[in-house]
């Protein structure tokens, strides 16, 4: 990092203090719009199926990993402008940390993929859909980080979006469900970590 950017180190504890109240406040409500879409109407658009189960496997196993060092990178770039960069202190906070986002992936999929590009694209066409679902989901991070973090996320955004759009098959959050948690396990938490540990901060 340049001179002034420090790594700050978390512990679970420092983690579990912006979680739990986000499980409450942000991934609660979006679990329980999409929940009551799926059970009063279950619409095949949303996403709750298999899929091609192949495919979505296939496409988890090539741009998750890809996804994962991407974000890393970026989040490395980034924190070279940055006054400092949380990191997890130890491998059991990375790991708490990934928990966590293995709960958040699929419940932004299911909302911002599932809910709203889906819905939009049955209503008005898939490109619109997929433009205001991407958006949304991009922007919708404004609200808690600075501009050039919100705007890194459209490199998982837009390559989902088309993904849940084109992949072959009925509409499945499997596979976007699983590269997104690469992604954000990159972008923070793990991905961090293993930039500490390889010393490439």
């Amino acid at each position: 990092m340049k001179a002034g950017t420090r790594a700050v180190l978390t512990r679970i504890p420092d983690s579990w203090a912006w979680m739990g109240p986000d499980l409450v406040r942000r991934l609660l409500p979006f679990a329980v719009v999409v929940a009551v879409v799926e059970i009063g109407w279950r619409p095949r658009w949303l996403g709750f199926s298999t899929g091609q189960i192949g495919v979505q496997l296939a496409f988890a196993a090539v741009a998750g990993p890809v996804l994962f060092v991407a974000a890393a990178l970026v989040q490395r770039w980034l924190a070279r402008r940055r006054a400092a960069l949380l990191v997890p202190g130890a491998a059991d906070d990375a790991w708490f940390q990934a928990g966590f986002y293995a709960v958040n992936g699929p419940i932004e999929e299911a909302f911002f993929r599932g809910l709203l590009q889906g819905g939009l694209g049955i209503a008005f066409g898939a490109p619109v859909g997929f433009a205001v679902g991407t958006a949304s989901y991009v922007l919708y991070h404004r609200l808690g980080w600075p501009w050039a973090d919100t705007l890194a996320t459209a490199l998982a955004g837009i390559p989902l979006g088309l993904a849940f759009w084109l992949l072959p098959g009925p509409p499945s959050l499997i596979g976007v469900s699983i590269v997104h948690i690469a992604a954000t396990c990159g972008f923070l938490g793990p991905g961090p970590y293993l930039l500490r540990r390889l010393r490439l901060l």
